[in-house]
């Protein structure tokens, strides 16, 4: 056993190994209060309240047969990653299928999942979480468990369990440690959202739970990775009293992320703030959320028909997605309102582009389009694992970073820290499109993308491939990783 001295680990900043944690039986983890994190080469690392704690350690080295290192925890990010792997030590016995489903949502919270994969298999279950937007198996259930694993959670989504031939959708509210509770559990764990899908399959139901409204705490515009004039445009648009503020880009590049982070930066004590949503992703205190209704009967249109009755100051709508929608969220800006939303666009100038293209005239959007954000996301690096290594000359040039200056970048290497993947969580990278009185006037008299293009760069824009390079060199991502999300912008 080794006990190095360092600073209290923070157990939410590092990927804990749930399939190695739960090795350990729940009464030692208890009582001694340890966790074991991941396992890097022949040793396995433990954090814990009390590092000396001779007699602890030894027990869990004869669990996971090999030496530990043991580490002294932040005591309440122990606490929680106690909770969330073993959940309440009073709760009453169950059957096997929920405390199945029990540990696999302990898990995915634990490893910090946005989504859980269940997919049938010909042998069986195969449990897959995306983490960092990678999916990565975790378990195989065998046949003879998957299918009641399957009910227990439709029953969880208030889905049909006899219904196996027709996709259906549900959800249901679940906090660690008790499923179904809706209050916090005893270390204030948030309850979490799940949402559900399942479509049958060749071998049975697959099915898609998606976890919302984990980790509002960090939803600041600070911490997404906006550089800081960048963050100053940003709060600048948000400081007016009417207009429009779109974030673009494809899905699942946090977007919406960005707009629950926008709108922590307002005053929630002198503003109304509503928003529509599909779905509520996140839970903010102080904030009207309304939520579109599956069966069509609350639209995007008919409820910001709808909310405009109730005095907002300032409205988020999911997704501008349609003429109707799009003519609404437009007479809204003009009419003393701020309103953000997302559209679907490659980079921040084509919003522009995508308005008038849904039926906005051109001179509406001038005078309402206040700022487009395009944004994609890139996968962080370790810090405690990184590596630095020489910018290859191709690299330099698909970034656009002068290839004579002998840049000198990092690449993943992999820890236990990360486990072993070389990255802990995600930052944005961004382009913004700030439009001034100049531009709105170019922007009224048709001007195409590459005209408005070049008057942003005049006044100093950063664009996504910028952005992307400037993240790069300052080690905060991959040049592969930059690259790929800027494929995709093409």
């Amino acid at each position: 056993m080794a006990s190095p001295s360092r600073e209290p680990l923070d157990l939410e900043a590092i990927r804990i190994d749930s399939v190695l944690a739960l090795r350990v039986p729940e009464s030692l983890a208890l009582r001694r209060r340890v966790v074991v994190f991941g396992r890097d080469g022949e040793s396995a690392y433990a954090a814990c309240a009390d590092p000396e704690d001779l007699a602890a350690i030894e027990s869990v080295e004869r669990i996971v047969g090999s030496p530990v290192v043991a580490l002294a925890a932040e005591p309440a990010s122990l606490e929680r990653a106690l909770s969330r792997l073993y959940g309440r030590r009073d709760a009453a016995p169950v059957d096997e299928a929920v405390r199945l489903v029990e540990e696999v949502l302990r898990a995915a919270l634990v490893e910090q999942a946005s989504d859980v994969h269940l997919a049938p298999v010909p042998d069986g279950l195969r449990v897959r979480f995306r983490v960092d937007g990678v999916l990565e198996t975790r378990r195989e259930l065998p046949p003879a468990t998957a299918p009641a694993f399957v009910n227990r959670v439709k029953v969880l989504a208030g889905m049909d369990i006899a219904e196996k031939r027709l996709p259906q959708d549900g959800r249901f509210t679940w906090t660690p440690g008790g499923a179904g509770a809706t209050a916090l559990s005893p270390h204030g764990e948030t309850p979490v959202d799940v949402r559900v899908a399942s479509m049958p399959t060749r071998h049975g139901e697959r099915m898609t739970l998606r976890l919302l409204a984990s980790r509002t705490g960090s939803l600041t515009l600070p911490r997404l990775g906006l550089a800081p004039r960048d963050l100053g445009t940003f709060r600048s648009a948000l400081g007016h009293a009417h207009g429009l503020v779109l974030l673009t880009g494809p899905t699942g590049s946090g977007k919406t992320t960005t707009l629950y982070a926008a709108i922590r930066e307002l005053d929630l004590e002198t503003q109304h703030v509503l928003t529509i949503e599909d779905p509520v992703e996140y839970e903010l205190p102080g904030v009207s959320q309304v939520e579109v209704d599956s069966g069509d009967r609350v639209t995007f249109s008919r409820a910001l028909r709808s909310v405009l009755r109730h005095d907002p100051d300032v409205l988020m709508v999911g997704e501008v997605r349609d003429q109707e929608t799009a003519d609404v969220t437009v007479k809204a800006s003009l009419t003393g309102h701020l309103v953000l939303s997302t559209l679907h666009t490659n980079n921040a100038v084509s919003a522009v582009t995508r308005l008038v293209d849904i039926g906005v005239p051109p001179y509406l959007v001038a005078a309402t389009l206040r700022l487009a954000v395009a944004q994609r996301l890139v996968r962080r690096l370790c810090e405690r694992c990184r590596r630095p290594r020489p910018l290859a000359s191709a690299e330099a040039r698909a970034l656009g970073v002068p290839t004579s200056e002998g840049h000198s970048v990092f690449e993943a290497a992999g820890c236990v820290y990360c486990r072993q993947s070389g990255f802990v969580g995600r930052i944005g990278v961004f382009e913004l499109f700030a439009v001034d009185p100049e531009i709105a006037a170019a922007v009224a008299g048709g001007a195409h993308e590459a005209q408005l293009r070049a008057m942003a760069a005049e006044r100093g824009a950063t664009g996504l491939r910028a952005d992307a390079a400037a993240k790069v060199l300052a080690g905060a991502t991959t040049a592969d990783e930059a690259l790929a999300v800027l494929e995709e912008g093409r």
